[in-house]
């Protein structure tokens, strides 16, 4: 693994609320915010901090996201989580920024909407699933 770790939402979640200068990045698109609903921090005085890890429509990997995270001021050394809509553009993600110098790196796993159930329906796992805080359009 070369990012510092795998969590569950709920450990995320955990982390945000205890630690002062934890983030959480959420690397899904501009058209999944818009439509699908954020991870809601408000209640813990935070905001998700918005970086595609893949540009909408075309979906190639943005090549500014290390620079965009700088932008939006993630603190390197602190501790951050990435979320996408199942956790694995977060591996990715993660991965990125590990090796540009975030050395607390995590993926948050399930991601938002978590993985499909038999109906192919995503509502399974994940933060929202989880019944953590998240608000939609």
């Amino acid at each position: 693994m070369s990012y510092a770790g795998d969590v569950t939402p709920e450990q995320a979640w955990t982390v945000l609320r205890d630690e002062p200068g934890a983030a959480l990045v959420d690397v899904r698109t501009r058209a999944e915010w818009s439509y699908v609903g954020l991870p809601d921090l408000g209640g813990i005085g935070k905001d998700v901090v918005l970086v595609e890890w893949q540009t909408y429509p075309e979906g190639t990997v943005n090549e500014r996201f290390t620079a965009d995270l700088e932008a939006a001021g993630v603190p390197k050394d602190a501790p951050v989580y990435f979320l996408c809509r199942s956790g694995v553009r977060s591996v990715a993600a993660a991965e990125a920024a590990t090796r540009n110098g975030w050395s607390r790196s995590h993926n948050v796993l399930e991601g938002f909407e978590g993985t499909h159930d038999e109906q192919r329906h995503r509502a399974v796992s994940g933060w929202k699933v989880a019944g953590l805080p998240w608000v939609q359009g």
